[in-house]
């Protein structure tokens, strides 16, 4: 068929555009749809069209041209930015809700982000919260009551669920950097009632503090930077605190070895270890060290190497303006107050005061191992060890 000036597509579309800017929105609507019919895979005819009904006051025409453009291709950003507008325009808060997700979904991965587009984007961040807020409302109304009356454990879990099926907060699953358990729970921050033996720990806690300020008056060599990267390692988030005493340890205990010297100098924290059901792996296991953080320094997120163990913070110093996130739950250390996480979950700290942060830290069995299974660990790294070879995988 010849291209003539009734189905040329580029030719209708001029046509609907000058019309447009003169305020012909009847004559643009008619030239956008015949070039529709001429070039129905062009999506910019498509919202063109779109435009031109909203221009003449018909919303569920100017949404149809939207959705004939999303059919075409689901990543139409300006498709789905018109259509969150109109919807949003009509009082259609529901479907508005779900385009403005989808905007803000596609913008993310926009780089760089036109400047003319951040306040455009606020309005939609801004519709979206409002809307959460009111979903949460709604929830909360409904099952705040019946939450608080669950388990520990289950309300810990049911509250994670209902945040992040608002979007409030992200679920993190286990990132093991070595041996990894499988069928394990990924549990942010373990039950207290795991760890029956916590309170006569925290009851030293004040003996436990004064030993170690006073190792730290004379460390000599005991005090060393935590993280000390192998030569010619690349540039990485830990470059900053390589060889570093902004983050040091004193080892009391380090790859299953005991620290004479350090516990010597420090008996009732060298007790209080000895009386905790410490994981035992030749070479490998249990650690346990003071964790010193200056001030304002931050420890970068990151995951550990396998999730077969329990990590445990004992508190000891904790000036204000410092955190500890681990996935999605932030809390606050405080002095003598023993918490137990998976460090194979993201984690992060951070001392934002003028003065030390110090915890005790050290190492047990995952929970959720049985004897049983603990054995078969210990078992498989004293068989593989024995071989020569390098097993440096916890």
């Amino acid at each position: 068929m010849a291209v003539t000036a009734q189905n040329d597509p580029v030719a209708l579309n001029s046509a609907g555009m000058a019309a447009l800017r003169e305020g012909r929105f009847a004559e643009a609507a008619r030239a956008f749809v015949a070039a529709t019919r001429a070039d129905p895979g062009a999506t910019a005819l498509w919202r063109n069209l779109a435009t031109a009904r909203r221009a003449l006051g018909d919303d569920q025409g100017e949404l149809a041209a939207l959705d004939a453009a999303l059919d075409i291709d689901r990543r139409d950003f300006m498709a789905w930015l018109r259509k969150a507008e109109a919807h949003q325009r009509t009082g259609d808060e529901a479907n508005a809700l779900a385009a403005w997700q989808a905007v803000l979904q596609l913008a993310a991965h926009l780089d760089p982000l036109p400047e003319a587009l951040v306040p455009v984007l606020q309005v939609g961040r801004d519709f979206c919260a409002a809307c959460t807020s009111r979903i949460e409302y709604q929830v909360m109304d409904a099952l705040g009551d019946f939450q608080a009356r669950m388990p520990t454990t289950a309300g810990r879990r049911a509250r994670a669920f209902v945040d992040a099926a608002m979007g409030k907060r992200k679920i993190y699953t286990n990132e093991c950097n070595g041996l990894c358990y499988p069928f394990l729970p990924a549990d942010e921050f373990f039950e207290e009632a795991h760890f029956p033996w916590f309170a006569q720990v925290e009851a030293r806690t004040d003996a436990i503090r004064e030993e170690m300020l006073a190792l730290l008056a004379d460390p000599g060599d005991a005090l060393r930077p935590y993280v000390r990267m192998e030569k010619g390692a690349p540039q990485s988030k830990w470059s900053p605190l390589d060889q570093s005493l902004a983050w040091g340890a004193c080892f009391l205990w380090e790859y299953g070895k005991p620290n004479a010297a350090v516990l010597e100098r420090c008996p009732a924290t060298a007790q209080a270890l000895s009386g905790i059901p410490q994981s035992i792996i030749p070479g490998r296991a249990p650690t346990a060290f003071f964790s010193i953080l200056k001030p304002r320094t931050r420890i970068p997120p990151h995951t550990g190497v396998t999730n077969t163990r329990a990590i445990v913070h004992l508190p000891l110093i904790v000036p204000d303006g410092c955190g500890f996130r681990v996935g999605g739950e932030t809390r606050e250390w405080k002095v003598g107050t023993a918490f137990a996480f998976d460090d194979t979950i993201e984690h992060e700290a951070w001392n934002d005061s003028d003065e030390m942060r110090a915890v005790l830290i050290f190492d047990v069995w995952n929970p959720h191992l049985t004897p049983e299974e603990q054995e078969v660990i210990a078992g498989y790294f004293a068989a593989a060890d024995a071989t020569g070879f390098n097993t440096n995988l916890a």
